[in-house]
C-alpha cells in the first residue's frame, strides 16, 4: 500500500522532496531496531525475539541464497512477516525517476583513453542528464583527479576549471588537457581547507561525480554561499566524514529523531555490483575466519561481545588457519589460545558467515532509503539555499549503485 503522500514514480523536486522525506523518515526511524544492529558484531540480533520464525527462516539459509539476493534483498517473494511487508514498503519508498537525458556530442578523439570502462561509462552517463535552463558557460569539476570529466563536458566557448588534492593528479590532468588542445585549468587546492572557497564564484558550474562524504558536502555548502547558478552532484561514501555521526543539513534533517553513527552511514555502501569471482572468494573466506576468529576471542577473553580487528593485507589468508588465529590474537594481545579443534573452529566461521549474511538482508531493505533520505537532506538544504533541486537517477544500478544525481539551479 502506498505510503501518504507518496508518488513513487517520477524525479523529486519541489514539495515532492519535503512528502518523501518525511515518509522515509518515518519509517526509518520506526524500524531502526532492525536495520542499526549489524549482524556481524552480534551472535544474536536484539529483534531475533520479536520475530523467531523469520529469524530461524534467514538463519536456514545458504551463503549461495544470500548472495543471490543480496542487490535485491525486496524481490524474496517467500520471505516472512515482517520482511515481506518492510519489502514491499521499502521499494515504494526507494522509487525515484531517471532524470531526462539528452545526446551528447561526440567524445573528442581518443579523450576516453586511460579511464578505465566503467568509470567511462559512468561520465557519459552522468554528462547526459546534465541539462539546464541557461547554458554553463564555466565548468568546474570538484575533486576532479585527472580531470576526464570535466574534459567530457566541455565545448567550444565554455571554459573549464579542475580541482584537486592531489599533486601527482593536478600534473597528470594538465598534461592530458594539453594532449587534447583543451584550454582546461588544473588547480590544486585542498577542498576541506579554509581558503578552498577562493577557487569558487558565481559564474562556475560545479559537478561532482561520486566526492566522497565532507568533500561533497563542502561544495553544497561552499557553491550555494557564491550563488553559483547551476550545481550537480552524484553523491558518494557518506560516512567518510569527520565526524563520529552524521550532522543533518537542512531544517528537516536537524528536527529529525534518527542519530546516524559512522557504521549507520555505511549501510548504503554495502552494496556491490563490480566485484569479480576471485575478489568474492577472497571477501568470503576473509570474512569467515574474522567470524571465527571472533567466536575464538569470546572464549579467551571470557566476554561475550565484539572485538574489533584491523584489517589486515590479504597475504593473510595464505596462512594455515590455526596459524592465521593466533597471529590476530597476538597482535590483540590476548592470552594464549592453546589447544583448538581448529577444523570445527574454521567450519563454524562459515556457517556464522551464510547465517551473517542472510540475516543482512533485513538491514539491505533499509540501505537505498537511507540514501534516499541522506540525498534529500541534501537537496532540502540546496533549496534552502534558493536552489530548485531535482533529484533522479542518471545510470542503472549495475553500471553503479550510487547513482543518485542532484541537480540544483538557483531561483
Amino acid at each position: 500500500m502506498p505510503a501518504k503522500g507518496v508518488d513513487s514514480s517520477h524525479v523529486l523536486t519541489g514539495e515532492d522532496l519535503l512528502a518523501r522525506f518525511t515518509a522515509l523518515d518515518t519509517f526509518l526511524t520506526a524500524h531502526q531496531a532492525l536495520w542499526k544492529p549489524r549482524p556481524f558484531t552480534h551472535l544474536q540480533l536484539p529483534w531475533e525475539t520479536s520475530y523467531p520464525e523469520l529469524a530461524s527462516w534467514l538463519r536456514g539459509r545458504s551463503l549461495e541464497d544470500a548472495e543471490n539476493a543480496h542487490n535485491q534483498p525486496a524481490d524474496l517473494v517467500d520471505a516472512l512477516e515482517p520482511f515481506a511487508s518492510l519489502a514491499v514498503l521499502s521499494a515504494e519508498l526507494s522509487a525515484v525517476g531517471e532524470l531526462p537525458g539528452h545526446t551528447l556530442g561526440a567524445a573528442g578523439h581518443r579523450l576516453n583513453v586511460d579511464v578505465p570502462g566503467r568509470k567511462w561509462q559512468q561520465i557519459e552517463a552522468f554528462a547526459s542528464r546534465l541539462s539546464f535552463t541557461s547554458q554553463p558557460q564555466h565548468w568546474l569539476d570538484w575533486c576532479s583527479g585527472k580531470g576526464h570529466l570535466g574534459r567530457r563536458l566541455l565545448r567550444a566557448g565554455q571554459q573549464l576549471t579542475c580541482v584537486e588534492y592531489d599533486p601527482l593528479l593536478v600534473a597528470s590532468g594538465q598534461a592530458l588537457s594539453q594532449r587534447h588542445h583543451l584550454h582546461a585549468l588544473h588547480i590544486e587546492q585542498n577542498v576541506l581547507a579554509a581558503d578552498a572557497a577562493t577557487v569558487l564564484n558565481r559564474h562556475h558550474t560545479p559537478v561532482a561525480l561520486h566526492a566522497c562524504g565532507d568533500l561533497h558536502v563542502r561544495l553544497m555548502q561552499l557553491a550555494s554561499a557564491a550563488e553559483c547558478k547551476q550545481i550537480a552532484i552524484a553523491p558518494c561514501c557518506y560516512n567518510r566524514i569527520s565526524r563520529s555521526e552524521y550532522q543533518a543539513l537542512s531544517h528537516p534533517g536537524l528536527h529529525s529523531a534518527l542519530q546516524l553513527s559512522l557504521d549507520d552511514l555505511a549501510l548504503p555502501m554495502s552494496e556491490t555490483v563490480t566485484a569479480g569471482a576471485r575478489v568474492r572468494r577472497q571477501r568470503d573466506e576473509s570474512m569467515a575466519r574474522r567470524l571465527a576468529f571472533d567466536l575464538l576471542q569470546r572464549q579467551l577473553r571470557g566476554v561475550d561481545e565484539y572485538l574489533p580487528t584491523p584489517s589486515l593485507p590479504s597475504a593473510w589468508l595464505d596462512k594455515p588457519f590455526a596459524e592465521y588465529c593466533r597471529d590476530l590474537a597476538a597482535l590483540k594481545e590476548l592470552s594464549t589460545v592453546g589447544s583448538q579443534d581448529w577444523p570445527a573452529l574454521e567450519t563454524s566461521g562459515w556457517k556464522r558467515l551464510a547465517e551473517v549474511r542472510n540475516l543482512e538482508l533485513l538491514r539491505g531493505l533499509f540501505r537505498r532509503p537511507l540514501e534516499l533520505w541522506l540525498n534529500l537532506d541534501r537537496a532540502l538544504f540546496l533549496a534552502e539555499q534558493g536552489y530548485i533541486v531535482r533529484l533522479g537517477t542518471f545510470c542503472e544500478t549495475p553500471l553503479t549503485p550510487r547513482n543518485l544525481l542532484l541537480l540544483a539551479e538557483r531561483r
